[in-house]
């Protein structure tokens, strides 16, 4: 794959920083999913408190990276004020089968109550970074996910924890053009590559958001977008980006190398997505890519294994 030092799908920033913590729009997120989550545990009002007290321990069972400690804290502050938590381990922190979490003490009751939702919460998003890392261990800052998600922007969280790529944080993050959209905008063309041509002499790049994005199923409609955007007049032009969507390696290697022929890859970022697994990654490093998107990173991923032990 090719080196890039900056890439649109790089939108993790807006979610969370090392200095800041969380933005807005994923505290939002979290507020969200945190009612969803424990609406459907049966946990209607928040919890006022009782005169059993007990202490439990969050423990990893397994060796990962956790994530989901800002929104445990959320969830608390807002549903269960009376239960006080100390973090050994917070978000973006390596742990090992047996390192200590957390330590919580409070209400008996609300402790219980409370448990499987915040297990599920930390399992999840931890699983996710935990098998992010796996990927951008051997592709760094190269491997994104995509819009396919289980939690929307708390996946892409975890995903951004893990080192990867968020890619768009939302529809109207970026402009992503699809054969759908092609079709529905110009159904009086029949030909694909013709379609993109009329867009992209067509398109104000002010109203793309983040970056611009087209997917292409055909080495001739890549080529076709990146012979227009190339000649295409704008001041300070963007790369666009073009999705060769299923290509495979082999073809998706042949069109890089087509684009460097025709003096074309200047103007580009080329992303491969579809069927992309971790145990044929290393297929992917001489094909002269920027971006693998995958939504393997996040969907289908074994949760981390945690517990909380009462004692």
């Amino acid at each position: 794959m090719a080196d890039s030092n900056s890439l649109p799908h790089d939108r993790g920033h807006l979610l969370w920083t090392a200095d800041e913590g969380p933005s807005r729009m994923l505290l939002s997120s979290m507020d969200r999913w945190i009612n969803t989550i424990l609406a459907d545990d049966g946990i209607e009002m928040p919890f006022m408190g009782g005169n059993s007290d007990a202490s439990a321990t969050i423990i990893a069972r397994g060796n990962g990276i956790i994530v989901g400690t800002t929104m445990v804290d959320h969830l608390i502050q807002i549903w269960a004020p009376s239960v006080q938590i100390s973090w050994f381990a917070k978000d973006g922190k390596k742990v090992s089968g047996g390192d200590e979490i957390a330590e919580l003490k409070g209400d008996k009751e609300t402790l219980l109550t409370i448990e499987r939702s915040i297990l599920n919460i930390l399992g999840q998003l931890s699983g996710i970074a935990t098998e992010t890392k796996k990927w951008t261990a051997l592709a760094k800052g190269q491997i994104a996910c995509t819009r396919k998600t289980i939690w929307g922007l708390l996946d892409k969280w975890a995903v951004h924890m893990g080192g990867g790529l968020s890619h768009r944080l939302n529809k109207n993050d970026a402009m992503m053009i699809k054969e759908n959209d092609l079709a529905s905008m110009f159904n009086d063309l029949e030909d694909n590559s013709a379609r993109i041509a009329k867009f992209l002499q067509e398109i104000e790049i002010t109203t793309c958001g983040a970056f611009l994005e087209i997917e292409v199923r055909e080495q001739k409609e890549a080529l076709t977008a990146a012979a227009i955007w190339s000649q295409k007049e704008i001041e300070d032009k963007p790369k666009l980006v073009i999705m060769l969507d299923n290509f495979g390696p082999e073809k998706s290697k042949d069109t890089a190398a087509q684009m460097v022929d025709m003096g074309l890859r200047d103007w580009v970022i080329l992303e491969a997505s579809g069927g992309i697994v971790f145990n044929t990654l290393k297929d992917w490093y001489e094909c002269g890519l920027d971006v693998l998107s995958t939504s393997s990173l996040n969907r289908g991923v074994t949760p981390l294994d945690i517990s909380m032990i009462f004692g």
